[in-house]
């Protein structure tokens, strides 16, 4: 179907959907890229007004990727609830945003309609928001989830602590994973990226995550991010796996170049399920997204990054997951170019994610050749803080010395606890204090001898 417009003098034309979309988003590098980004600030406007007016009955019968082509699109026309629709069904694209913005769109309304929307109308809306709308809307989400403490609950912010090694040195992800906890960080996972990919290498990471979490007696989660197929062979051998890891993106194609598909997602879902490790819950995936994504494989469909990502979320939806996040800023400024663009994806981002149900974080975050430096990074955490997000990365100093990019450190978990208001798990919380790690109002003491981890914890003898 196509659209048009005048404005300006000018009769604006877009052949399909998917170009209304991509003409409509936010400047970004990766869509200027891909050829598909408007040309003018006229061209944008003139696209998000034709937006504004399509009815979001429009989204149900255009597929933006090929049915018969992809996975995810029939994964997205299997897992929606046409019921749930009902309340917005007959509303334009400007008329939803409208609604959203609204009291009736409140914090059980939002999650009933979750399971009704598709990808596509949620990234639809959020091209003609502004910052404030996205906050203001994620805000009102509220979508829990539980495995060893209960996330994504609101008033709570939490973190996952991140000790990476560039070797995978059992002493030195030991160090940081005690800097860490002495510091409040680490509910939503203790969480290490391995240098190899190897069977070997990820059971000795979880069995060390393992042996600390039980040695101390933390009501958290941990996680090796190894690739699916090795966390699924690594479970068959017998080791302790929490949470199961995978990137993910938004076509088929993507998928298969991060070398998954949904048959082999559900494989690592029913076996780590199948080890029934969970306390308060049983949410066990762990997916990882960024607009990009879908590009770099060149695997998009002729769709814009950020719509790409979106149906990213589809994907991880299917799986209940227990953590989401966006790497923000991870991909390079080939996609996001400076601090500008990666603020407004990482809302972006959030946004769609909390709408269509998800626990969302984000890694805040940037690399070292993008326009960005760290006071970006400190305003999008905050703003992120604003709208709710589920969780953010700890790193030791913001600098990840395995993957060699910038993100958000502890003491940034602490600054935006502390102005907000936020707190950690409420599991998590009873720990700290029971460990003399903070006080009954949540402060942190800052004081090693007062807290039972230093002597409770000698390290592990550096791997072979």
């Amino acid at each position: 179907m196509a659209y048009s417009s005048s404005l300006g003098g000018t009769r604006w034309r877009f052949p399909h959907l998917r170009d209304v979309l991509a003409k409509a988003s936010p400047a970004r590098s990766g869509d200027e890229l891909a050829g598909l980004a408007a040309g003018s600030a006229l061209e944008r406007h003139a696209a998000q007004r034709v937006l504004a007016d399509i009815p979001l009955a429009d989204f149900l019968v255009t597929d933006l990727v090929p049915y018969e082509e992809d996975e995810v699109t029939r994964l997205i026309h299997d897992q929606r609830d046409a019921g749930s629709l009902a309340p917005v069904a007959s509303l334009t694209v400007g008329e939803f945003r409208d609604w959203l913005l609204s009291d009736a769109a409140d914090r059980n309304s939002l999650a009933a309609l979750a399971a009704g929307l598709t990808p596509e109308m949620v990234a639809g809306v959020s091209k003609i928001m502004r910052a404030q709308d996205l906050m203001a809307v994620a805000a009102k989400c509220e979508n829990a989830v539980a495995f060893r403490n209960s996330l994504g609950l609101a008033g709570r912010l939490s973190t996952r602590l991140q000790p990476n090694h560039p070797t995978d040195d059992s002493r030195g992800i030991a160090a940081s994973l005690l800097d860490g906890l002495l510091m409040g960080s680490g509910d939503a996972v203790l969480g290490v990226n391995p240098v190899t990919d190897s069977v070997e290498d990820y059971s000795r990471v979880v069995r060390l995550l393992d042996e600390l979490r039980v040695r101390l007696d933390i009501p958290t989660q941990t996680c090796c991010l190894g690739h699916v197929t090795t966390a699924i062979r690594a479970i068959e051998g017998g080791a302790p796996v929490d949470l199961v890891f995978q990137s993910i993106a938004g076509s088929e194609k993507a998928n298969r170049g991060f070398g998954v598909s949904l048959a082999v997602l559900r494989e690592a879902h029913e076996a780590a399920r199948s080890l029934k490790r969970g306390t308060v819950g049983g949410n066990v995936m762990y997916f990882e997204t960024g607009q990009g994504a879908a590009l770099s494989a060149d695997a998009h469909h002729g769709v814009d990054q950020q719509t790409m990502e979106t149906r990213a979320y589809a994907v991880a939806r299917a799986f209940r997951p227990l953590l989401v996040n966006t790497v923000v800023g991870f991909i390079g400024p080939e996609y996001l170019y400076d601090g500008k663009q990666i603020t407004r994806a990482g809302l972006e981002d959030h946004f769609c994610a909390k709408l269509l149900g998800l626990p969302m974080g984000c890694d805040v975050c940037y690399t070292n050749h993008a326009e960005a430096d760290q006071d970006d990074m400190d305003a999008l955490l905050t703003l992120l803080g604003v709208a709710g997000c589920t969780f953010i990365m700890g790193v030791p100093g913001a600098d990840d010395i395995m993957l060699n990019y910038q993100s958000t450190s502890f003491h940034d978990a602490l600054y935006v606890r502390q102005v907000l208001g936020r707190r950690p798990a409420p599991e998590f919380e009873a720990w700290q204090q029971a460990a003399g790690i903070a006080d009954s109002t949540g402060r942190l003491r800052f004081d090693p001898a007062a807290s039972c981890l230093l002597p409770a914890l000698p390290l592990p003898e550096e791997q072979p």
